[in-house]
């Protein structure tokens, strides 16, 4: 892209079955481009992967939050992904060491405007948290988007942004700055829900698993299927083929999916004979993707 300091960034919303929300949720996005839209049913949430200037992205991620907190409604929702928020995270990704400010600067400022003109608290995560109990979203979510606000409630929990309590139908935006996240899932042979569960539990890092790996095991009603849903935050450290390894000896794989965008890196060495659900390099590698932008 033209600009130097072009970002990602990769709203999620609460939002994966109502088309006509998803769209207007997208368009809110407006003028960051959008690159990438992964909407899931099961998990009721929809990914966006967007390009934008530092200058552009504050405006373009209010309108999109805008357009989520008029249209999504957390009492009403039952999807199986976790979440705080009708715009549930929001970090803005930087490639490499010299955007890394800019990222910064966008996401404080998009946190700032969300914060004052949508009456939604903003809690900041990741390398920006301001409390070191702020730090990983699964501190944050613990409990659910009732328990987050009970605990800013109390002031046990104190947002960065916005009022000092819960949207009633919003609830919570996170929001950061990082290096880009590999969201990536591995859809199981089995229905077996508690062998999902028991896979991502010794998957994931804190359970001893693979290093900088968070899991879930969940069951995918509209494919009938369970899944071992991941996210790898440092695809250098722990490619997707060791993720992939580490669930074949456990379990037999029917399929992988990528959710949004993901380094080229992450994909070294991935056995050729595992299924990518909808993947295709020209639409799902980060490189790949922006030089397609010219």
């Amino acid at each position: 892209m033209a600009d130097p300091l072009s970002l990602l960034a990769v709203p999620n919303a609460s939002e994966g079955r109502d088309q006509e929300a998803i769209e207007a949720i997208g368009a809110g996005f407006h003028p960051a481009r959008l690159l990438d839209l992964h909407a899931d049913p099961d998990h009721h949430r929809s990914v966006f992967t967007l390009a934008g200037s530092s200058a552009d992205l504050p405006e373009a991620l209010l309108g999109g939050a805008r357009e989520a907190v008029a249209r999504i409604d957390l009492r009403e929702h039952d999807g199986l992904h976790p979440r705080v928020g009708a715009l549930d995270v929001m970090p803005v990704v930087h490639l490499d060491d010299d955007r890394r400010g800019p990222a910064c600067a966008a996401v404080l400022t998009a946190a700032n405007l969300v914060g004052d003109e949508l009456d939604v608290p903003v809690v900041l995560y990741g390398e920006l948290a301001t409390r070191p109990e702020h730090r990983l979203r699964a501190n944050l979510r613990a409990g659910g988007w009732e328990a987050l606000a009970a605990r800013i409630q109390s002031g046990e929990v104190v947002p960065d942004f916005g009022p000092p309590r819960s949207h009633p139908s919003a609830g919570v935006l996170l929001a950061a700055a990082r290096p880009p996240l590999v969201a990536f899932n591995l859809d199981l042979v089995s229905d077996d829900l508690e062998l999902a569960q028991r896979i991502a539990g010794e998957l994931r890092e804190s359970g001893g698993g693979l290093e900088g790996v968070r899991a879930l095991g969940v069951f995918l009603p509209d494919r009938g299927r369970a899944q071992v849903s991941t996210n790898v935050e440092d695809h250098r450290r722990t490619p997707l083929r060791e993720v992939v390894e580490f669930v074949r000896v456990r379990a037999p794989v029917a399929e992988a999916e990528l959710v949004g965008l993901a380094p080229e890196a992450a994909f070294e060495g991935f056995p050729e004979d595992l299924a990518m659900r909808g993947f295709s390099p020209e639409r799902h590698l980060i490189e790949q993707v922006l030089r397609g932008l010219g």
